[in-house]
């Protein structure tokens, strides 16, 4: 759908910095996004959650906008290396 709107510039620039949307549209899109996702964990939360532990996988995964490093800026997903030492095999 297409419309106009006004929308503060210093506001937008940040969501973008943020993100790492490369266009205005993505920025206000993952925004939007994440908001309706706040909105429907809070919805959640308030009945009590009465999910299956992967009905709730399902609903809470991250998405890329959730991906963000230490300054706030998205990076790729990283995947943990496991911690401690392989056991040698027969121990």
């Amino acid at each position: 759908m297409k419309m106009t709107m006004h929308i503060d510039e210093d506001v937008l620039a940040r969501v973008m910095k943020v993100t790492g949307a490369t266009t205005k549209r993505a920025a206000v899109e993952l925004a939007l996004a994440d908001m309706a996702r706040r909105h429907k964990m809070k919805e959640l939360f308030s009945q009590g959650l009465g999910l299956t532990a992967d009905e709730l996988k399902a609903e809470f995964a991250p998405t890329a906008a959730d991906v963000l490093d230490s300054h706030g800026l998205m990076v790729a997903e990283k995947k943990q290396a496991p911690y401690g030492r392989a056991r040698p095999a027969g121990q």
